[in-house]
């Protein structure tokens, strides 16, 4: 008789995906991930590949659900000035709310590439990549309709704004205060100007 699965994939991947988001990956077990989920190891074997399989669908999780929704969400602002202010005080607000110091798992397994497959190395670098194609989307939209100055660079000042956002999420891990990861956010701002 062939192995069935008995088990919610969707609620497993929630689980799995909170220990990755709060160990990391390399901190991570599998005895770990079987007392997050509840599941044997055999189960966990059975649906999965391994380890890697179960964080790389995690991670798509993450992804979908929050990179991509927020970036969703941005995109539907029609002012690009706002969508930016909206970001930019939304990620120091996460970073001050973030009791347990996890940070962005997108940015922390940026950090930790050289544990990862290609299969997880390619997809941060996509994500990354289109975050920065997200801001240069917003500086010329900003340009079009005259609120964004002409001597602002798309390429480069969109990078420059990646850099911000990745830096409000390390160092919004409990190295800086309030105060300066508001001046970061402020900085964003300035880029644009």
């Amino acid at each position: 008789m062939p192995w069935e699965k008995s088990f919610d994939e969707s609620e497993v991947l929630e689980k799995v995906m909170a220990v990755f988001w709060k160990k990391g990956y390399e901190a991570t077990s599998i005895s770990d991930l079987t007392e997050a989920t509840g599941l044997q190891r055999g189960s966990l074997y059975n649906a999965f590949a391994g380890k890697q399989e179960l964080f790389f669908k995690s991670l798509l999780k993450y992804d979908t659900e929050q990179r991509l929704e927020t970036l969703r969400q941005l995109e539907a602002i029609e002012d690009p000035l706002v969508a930016f202010s909206t970001l930019f005080d939304a990620l120091v607000q996460q970073a001050l709310d973030d009791t347990e110091k996890k940070g962005c798992l997108l940015v922390n397994t940026a950090l930790n590439l050289s544990h990862h497959d290609e299969s997880v190395k390619a997809f941060v670098t996509k994500g990354m990549e289109e975050f920065a194609l997200f801001f240069k989307r917003l500086i010329e939209k900003g340009q079009k309709n005259g609120q964004i100055p002409k001597t602002v660079r798309p390429q480069p000042t969109s990078r420059a704004l990646l850099a911000l956002v990745v830096g409000i999420r390390v160092l919004g891990r409990g190295t800086l205060e309030k105060a300066a990861l508001k001046q970061i956010a402020q900085q964003a701002r300035v880029l644009i100007s």
